[in-house]
């Protein structure tokens, strides 16, 4: 069956519910925010305005609440190797997922972090404690997505093993899954461009962590060259993974039920296209 839940990451002017309203009227069926400025650690409180107004627009479009989904704060570093910006990171993330709670967002998607010389084992190592500290200290509604990266500059998360790593040490919580994003790990060095390498990589996923893990899907083309781990976005079917992955991604009974989401350029003028190009090679 081909998937259900298309959408993308909708721009938040006016407010969560005009974000939820804009998604539906370009298509999308599921949709991307962020609750709060991704450049600083100040947030604006979560008002019962706030969440009411949210409701109201999930229940008006029809747009399903459990489709829904936030993105952390860029500044976030789990394994930060000063102790002051860890702790920040820490708190950062904590109060995203007790925001969304409030809100009724049941996925947060993070980086997680940069081991930033480090090393990558110590790295994962702190990641993954303070994985375990934050979710325990937050409500049982969210659930934490580590973003597959990149691995632009001392970004963990790049390979898969590293996910794996994560979930092994924290002995795979339910509140801790993946989000895959289709550009990062082909500048990572997973190719997908054919049906072929598309179902290798899938399959290589599968086999260290498993499918079921992925909860949301960015569905990004990439501007930059396979495994440049350089991390560039561009529209569907135009840059260097081109259109099949994509279609094969729409079509994967696997992630019938799974948000797939654009973050392409332009959000203003190309959102809209970049989500009709998803559903029509979904209904093709």
């Amino acid at each position: 069956m081909p998937a259900k839940f298309i959408g993308a990451h909708m721009p938040t002017s006016g407010g969560l519910h005009k974000a939820i309203r804009r998604g539906k009227e370009i298509g999308c069926t599921a949709v991307q925010v962020f609750t709060s400025s991704p450049q600083t650690w100040h947030a604006k409180p979560i008002t019962d305005e706030m969440v009411e107004n949210l409701a109201l627009a999930l229940e008006e479009t029809g747009i399903d609440p459990s489709k829904t989904v936030s993105h952390d704060s860029y500044l976030i570093n789990l394994c930060a190797p000063v102790e002051e910006k860890r702790e920040q990171s820490i708190n950062g993330l904590k109060n995203e997922l007790l925001r969304c709670s409030q809100l009724g967002i049941p996925f947060v998607v993070s980086h997680m972090g940069a081991h930033m010389s480090q090393g990558e084992d110590e790295g994962l190592a702190k990641v993954a404690e303070a994985a375990l500290w934050i979710l325990d200290d937050t409500p049982d509604d969210v659930t934490i997505l580590m973003e597959t990266t990149a691995g632009q500059g001392s970004s963990l998360n790049y390979r898969f093993e590293h996910l794996a790593k994560i979930l092994e040490l924290t002995k795979s919580p339910e509140r801790l899954c993946i989000c895959l994003d289709t550009c990062h790990i082909f500048a990572a060095g997973y190719d997908i461009r054919t049906k072929e390498t598309y179902e290798a990589t899938f399959a290589e996923f599968d086999r260290l962590i498993g499918c079921d893990r992925i909860k949301v899907i960015h569905s990004n083309d990439s501007k930059k060259a396979f495994g440049s781990r350089v991390d560039r976005h561009e529209h569907l079917g135009e840059g260097e993974i081109g259109p099949i992955a994509f279609q094969c991604l729409v079509k994967d009974p696997r992630f019938e039920n799974t948000p797939i989401v654009v973050e392409t350029p332009k959000a203003e003028e190309m959102h809209a296209e970049n989500v009709r190009r998803l559903w029509e090679w979904a209904n093709a």
